[in-house]
């Protein structure tokens, strides 16, 4: 399970409740959609039905996907913490050039949110900061530059 997404509990809630809709209400909305636009008549040149049956393959995508995620996940909140070397699931606190500190949480790139302090583990600052530890200064290759982070905080 070592390519098994990684998802916090609230994230794997989010998606399961996602997918309760999709497979229930969704598929039952989209079903009377399919099923007026039929009544209609001459399919081939009806534009209700063509738009319901490409929405339908979405849904159908969007719901295989979320059951195979789902499935597959690692629980951040299970994995076992060790606050002296950074690793998914952590808090850190860093300072960069600039000498402003910054504080984010190291999560899956389904939930990465740099703007609300959610970094993917597969990102380029992520990857670098990887089992670190307080102190280290790591220098960070990023889209926009090099640049050095020193770590301040891990919990």
């Amino acid at each position: 399970m070592a390519d098994a997404p990684y998802l916090t509990l609230e994230g794997m809630k989010r998606l399961q409740k996602e997918l309760e809709y999709l497979k229930g209400t969704a598929r039952k909305e989209l079903s009377l959609r399919l099923r007026a636009a039929i009544e209609q008549g001459d399919l081939s040149e009806n534009a209700d039905y063509t738009a319901a049956k490409e929405e339908q393959g979405f849904l159908e995508g969007r719901i295989q996907e979320l059951e195979h995620l789902l499935s597959n996940v690692n629980i951040i909140e299970n994995i076992e913490k060790n606050t002296e070397i950074f690793g998914i699931g952590d808090y850190i606190t860093i300072q960069n050039d600039d000498d402003e500190t910054e504080k984010y949480h190291l999560v899956g790139p389904k939930e990465a949110d740099p703007l609300n302090g959610r970094i993917s583990h597969e990102s380029p600052i992520g990857k670098a900061l990887l089992g670190h530890r307080v102190g280290d200064l790591v220098n960070v290759d990023t889209p926009s530059g090099s640049i050095k982070i020193k770590i301040i905080k891990i919990e």
